[in-house]
């Protein structure tokens, strides 16, 4: 039975060293009992009670990490069956699938599409995150051929698709120092995958299709054999049971402790679907309920687009709303008579207001207020948008040096700290520009004069 915070501290060494990254072992403890942390970060730990603490100290689904450097996905590590009880952490990685079959010339276009794919988002990028390379062909010599191809136009994080383990042998001897996925070990080629995963280090997907106990049983040879790094295919591939089969996998791991289920799932959604809006949609469901990786069969922009924007939506933290920066940011060549508008740093404000200022094609400042990421109205409803946080941010950000002028424009909405702006800042006059973002270009134009 895992053990309570108050447990778990009782074996701690009580030091208080902050070695762990916690500032008391105390907080340590919390951690470990509800699965954040691993035991391993407590360099003082002693050996009784590690046995002890085993079970306490276990992540409900360990974390996975394939690729390198700033290309890596991880995957895994989290904690709650539902976004809504606190957050999700590690996003799915989305990858796109090709063959060892196609020509080689529309693998490199496709890999090429897929590196290149970029998106710029309210101050995020979207991009996909790899390649899985199948071994359609059965031929070792083919593989690698096509796995030299897809690595001479991408960086990005690979899985290694094969059955044959003198076919993945060969692959993973031409990778040099990358981290791939190996998929799959299966009922019949499992001992010889285990021993590859082992050799390279490099974290093995298992799959089994008839059940989910025949999965466990396979994962625990796995486990047995010494492999740490699993990622879980429990074969469906169709809306209802791929649904039906990863909640029970993850509501076994984390409500359950059973650890043989706590690893991250992959998942194949073209092969549930007869057409790319099928496969998209499907997508979209184990990005929710509960891919790891997903892997997809076609590479289209506007599929990548609204997966990638439902990925940012579910696997940000409800608690922290997606917020800019504060400071001065400049739109076309601004000079010392150019307006000075004001917004709060909600990343939605920003980029509609920045959007609109850009239209106008009227070089400006823009001040973004420190508003906890909030919109205009709600900030101001909260108290993070008022005359004082205002007033504050134009000195903290010394805007008075960057303009000749002491006029600031205050979004409409917030007409009514016009005044108390005012007197929190002698000398300056206090503009009130529109309700909404769309009028600002017309505002600039017709009515703003330094």
């Amino acid at each position: 039975m895992p053990l309570n915070a108050l447990q778990i501290y009782k074996l701690l060494p009580k030091t208080n060293c902050k070695e762990c990254g916690f500032p008391t072992c105390l907080a340590f403890a919390m951690k470990l009992a509800a699965k954040q942390a691993e035991l391993d970060a407590c360099p003082y730990v002693s050996d009784e009670a590690k046995a002890a603490l085993a079970a306490a100290s276990r992540p409900p689904m360990r974390l996975i990490t394939i690729g390198s450097d700033e290309h890596k996905i991880e995957v895994g590590n989290e904690t709650e069956l539902f976004r809504h009880d606190r957050a999700f952490y590690h996003p799915p990685g989305l990858m796109v699938r090709v063959e060892d079959t196609q020509p080689i010339e529309e693998i490199e276009e496709t890999v090429s599409q897929v590196d290149s794919y970029s998106v710029e988002l309210v101050g995020m990028t979207f991009e996909l995150n790899g390649i899985a390379v199948e071994n359609a062909s059965g031929d070792a010599s083919t593989y690698v051929k096509i796995l030299k191809a897809v690595r001479a136009n991408t960086d990005l994080p690979l899985i290694l698709m094969a059955q044959d383990p003198k076919v993945m042998a060969a692959a993973l001897e031409n990778l040099g120092d990358t981290v791939p996925l190996i998929y799959a070990a299966t009922e019949e080629n499992w001992s010889d995958m285990t021993a590859l995963a082992k050799k390279h280090k490099c974290p093995l997907a298992v799959y089994r299709a008839d059940g989910l106990n025949e999965l466990a049983g396979l994962v625990k040879q796995v486990e047995e054999a010494g492999v740490e790094d699993i990622v879980l295919d429990p074969g469906t591939r169709g809306f209802s049971d791929s649904l039906s089969v990863l909640t029970q996998v993850r509501r076994l791991a984390l409500r359950h402790n059973f650890h043989l289920f706590g690893y991250p799932t992959i998942t194949f959604p073209a092969e549930g679907a007869s057409s790319i809006e099928e496969e998209a949609l499907l997508a979209g469901q184990h990005i929710a309920k509960y891919g790891g990786f997903i892997v997809l069969d076609h590479f289209d922009p506007a599929v990548a687009y609204p997966l990638t924007t439902l990925r940012l939506n579910i696997f940000t933290d409800p608690r922290v709303p997606i917020q800019m920066e504060p400071g001065v940011y400049e739109f076309g060549e601004p000079t010392a008579d150019s307006p000075l508008l004001t917004t709060t740093n909600f990343s939605l404000t920003y980029f509609s207001v920045a959007g609109e200022i850009q239209a106008s094609g009227i070089p400006s400042w823009l001040l973004v207020a420190d508003a906890e990421g909030m919109s205009v109205l709600t900030a101001w409803a909260a108290g993070n948008f008022d005359a004082e946080r205002v007033a504050k941010d134009v000195k903290r950000f010394d805007v008075a040096d960057k303009i000749s002028h002491r006029k600031i424009i205050i979004p409409g909405f917030v007409a009514v700290i016009m005044g108390e702006l005012e007197e929190e800042l002698p000398g300056w006059e206090v503009l009130v520009g529109p309700r909404e973002a769309i009028d600002i270009p017309r505002y600039l134009r017709e009515i703003w004069k330094a």
